[in-house]
């Protein structure tokens, strides 16, 4: 049985309001799932275009059979924390003030019990079905944000009814999309946008349930650039000063703020991975095929960083990007950087792929030079979030909050001397949600959230090294010469 939870407080934390589950088929005939339902999970990426779910559900009185489900049936319904007055801050999928969702499959169908039947229904909005049926064979010339928006409105591509937030582009370029289904299109257009406001390269193209999102990761961090973004949320893992939670804050608001479990996905301290992705250096090279010519351009981790704006972004003080994950001397020599050798990866791009533009070479919209360039930092901003400091959070749930949002994760050290219950400057501070899993069963809705970091708020290397390799050379030995042949040592 499914408890009944009150709209204007919670009881505890991970209430939530769901009036109803609808199913409902070809014919416009509904049924509530909401008192058959096992678990309703809703899953939302920055990396995904679309959002997606399952609903796993039983039925001792064959409802699904009689609305003779076939894959082409409907979801609605309404989720939110008690409280929510802001529709925005809820999860609307209901027919009349929302988008409700497309079932596109039912798997592991079971017998449950006597007479009991259990099954998972897959969902997944109506713009992701519209791209399975539509490709874009089109034209687009001006600013790249207007071609994103044309593509998302059209009653031909993708026909959305829901809203788009964009960034604007700062560079224009004819867009020629061969034949391309709209998600491709716009993820193409997505990867040679630049901000107008930021120094930042390299657009994501994602859906939420409320709403699309085409904007750069700086726009994650910052307001255009400048001002530090306000957080979303601060959660904690065993709260610094107080263990046993905040006793300045109300309990529900504590419990909504403690994290349950967390774990690394993976982080900075992989080196070699970072190295031959490119991550710390670069080299792009532009070749143009019809007059011989090209241009190269490293990238310098290290000497760039300042460019662009990082999730500790603080414009209050003067080193208002905190510091590179990643650093120190190359083999203790102190004379190169890791981000000192720009051929760990090196890159080709043809200016000639480009010769529908006006613009001289512009992949970008730009000149061939910068466009190298800035080839070499997307590639290496996409690494850093990717592959850089990334952890999975469980916390209650709070449906307010999405992928794009910036929160803050703070974390103690796991030492014992840390009697003072000191702040871990590395592990703790500022994180991009990247990807959502809402949970809800029929007592608690629960939030696995991923996010990631691209800084740090104390530097990780400070002052010379205290130890520095003896620079010599290798010796060199023949295995067949007479006197030092390992076949005759013995002799």
């Amino acid at each position: 049985m499914v408890k009944m939870f009150s709209s204007d407080k919670p009881e505890k934390a991970g209430d939530y309001n769901l009036p109803h589950i609808d199913l409902i088929n070809h014919r416009g005939e509904a049924i509530d799932l909401k008192f058959i339902f096992i678990e309703l999970n809703i899953y939302e990426s920055i990396y995904n275009s679309a959002v997606t779910g399952t609903l796993i559900l039983t039925d001792a009185r064959n409802q699904i059979g009689r609305l003779e489900v076939q894959g082409l049936e409907r979801i609605a319904f309404k989720l939110s924390s008690p409280g929510t007055k802001n529709v925005e801050d809820m999860l609307d999928a209901s027919v009349e003030t929302g988008e409700p969702f497309h079932i596109y499959k039912i798997t592991d169908r079971k017998q449950a019990g006597p007479g009991v039947m259990q099954y998972k229904l897959h969902f997944a909005s109506r713009e992701f079905m519209r791209n399975l049926r539509t490709k874009v064979s089109q034209a687009y010339n001006g600013r790249l944000d207007r071609a994103v928006q044309k593509i998302m409105g059209a009653e031909d591509y993708l026909d959305s009814r829901k809203k788009l937030k964009y960034e604007k582009t700062g560079n224009s370029d004819k867009v020629v999309i061969p034949n391309l289904r709209p998600f491709d299109a716009i993820q193409m257009i997505a990867n040679k946008s630049v901000p107008a406001n930021s120094k930042g390269v390299g657009y994501y193209f994602y859906q939420t349930i409320k709403c699309f999102h085409f904007r750069s990761w700086e726009s994650m961090v910052t307001n255009e650039g400048k001002k530090k973004r306000l957080i979303a949320q601060t959660f904690y893992y065993m709260p610094l000063k107080f263990p046993n939670g905040d006793p300045t804050e109300d309990k529900i608001v504590s419990d909504m703020r403690s994290v349950q479990q967390y774990r690394f996905i993976n982080n900075f301290h992989d080196v070699a991975a970072n190295t031959a992705l490119g991550t710390y250096g670069h080299k792009v090279i532009s070749h143009n095929l019809y007059d011989k010519s090209y241009i190269e351009s490293d990238y310098n981790y290290h000497k760039q960083f300042q460019e662009t704006k990082h999730t500790d972004f603080d414009n209050s003080i003067r080193d208002n990007n905190k510091h590179p994950i990643a650093g120190g001397p190359v083999d203790y020599d102190n004379e190169k950087n890791i981000s000192d050798y720009a051929e760990s990866r090196v890159s080709l791009q043809s200016t000639t792929q480009f010769l529908h533009n006006n613009e001289r070479g512009a992949g970008y919209g730009l000149d061939v030079e910068l466009d190298s360039s800035l080839k070499g930092q997307q590639i290496s901003q996409h690494n850093q979030v990717l592959h850089g400091t990334a952890l999975k959070l469980v916390v209650k749930g709070q449906s307010y909050l999405e992928p794009g949002d910036l929160i803050e994760f703070k974390i103690r050290p796991i030492d014992a001397d840390n009697t003072d219950l000191e702040e871990d400057n590395r592990y703790s501070g500022q994180y991009v949600i990247t990807k959502i899993r809402h949970q809800i069963n029929s007592e608690i809705y629960t939030m696995v959230l991923e996010c990631a970091k691209d800084s740090i708020v104390t530097p990780q290397f400070a002052g010379e090294p205290q130890y520095k390799a003896t620079k010599r050379k290798g010796d060199l030995e023949d295995i067949y010469d007479s006197s030092t042949n390992i076949y005759n040592r013995h002799n």
